[in-house]
């Protein structure tokens, strides 16, 4: 039970994972209209990056809540749409990884969210400075192997950051109870962190599972 969560951020809790939802179904529409309609390349990337940093500028004040949600809405969509090529290639390897990563990462997620807030202590707080080193050298790691061009580095890379990711669910969680028993009320850009957890973790799935399809189509 979350009984040891206050009123205020169960409340709080709610709402972010309303705007969780919505920004799920944006990006979902985002990836499908890219798929069928509208390929826009590099400007869907650019497009994510001017409506997230429009959505943090804007202040959360009640007058600015509809603008603040078309922001985030705009930002998941083109989210979403950033994910079109890598799901374009999956698809040709074998249509059926998408729902496949798409229930892993959900599943994924909704464990860690569990973890997270069933712990009545504040203990996944501490993976904060241990999480953004090892993101530092997977950004390291992945320039490099842009020159290096090895195999075992970018499968070091992409295992790693799958856990990296699954610890950033388990501690951006507790952060935003964290956030909330402090004052910060911000469910919007609350709800932005989780997001990008969610896409990462389905990003990383997608590439693992088409992988291992491909191995086995060798293989055969």
């Amino acid at each position: 039970s979350f009984g040891h969560l206050e009123k205020p951020v169960q409340q709080h809790l709610k709402q972010v994972y309303s705007c969780l939802s919505i920004a799920m179904i944006c990006a979902s529409a985002g990836a499908f209209v890219y798929m069928f309609y509208l390929q826009l390349g590099l400007l869907t990337v650019l497009g994510s990056l001017g409506f997230m940093l429009a959505l943090h500028m804007t202040p959360h004040t009640p007058s600015n809540f509809f603008k603040r949600m078309g922001f985030l809405a705009a930002f998941a969509f083109f989210s979403g749409m950033s994910l079109g090529p890598l799901l374009d290639m999956v698809i040709r390897i074998e249509p059926s990884i998408v729902p496949t990563a798409l229930m892993g990462t959900s599943v994924i997620f909704l464990c860690f969210t569990f973890a997270s807030l069933f712990a009545s202590d504040r203990k996944f707080l501490f993976l904060g400075g241990i999480l953004m080193s090892c993101l530092s050298w997977m950004l390291m790691l992945g320039l490099l192997n842009i020159f290096m061009g090895s195999r075992l580095l970018f499968q070091l890379n992409l295992y790693g950051g799958l856990f990296v990711m699954c610890g950033f669910i388990l501690y951006d969680t507790q952060l935003i109870v964290e956030k909330r028993r402090r004052g910060d009320t911000d469910y919007i850009w609350h709800s932005v962190d989780l997001f990008i957890d969610f896409i990462n973790v389905f990003r990383r799935l997608l590439i693992i599972l088409a992988q291992k399809e491909e191995n086995k189509k060798r293989r055969n």
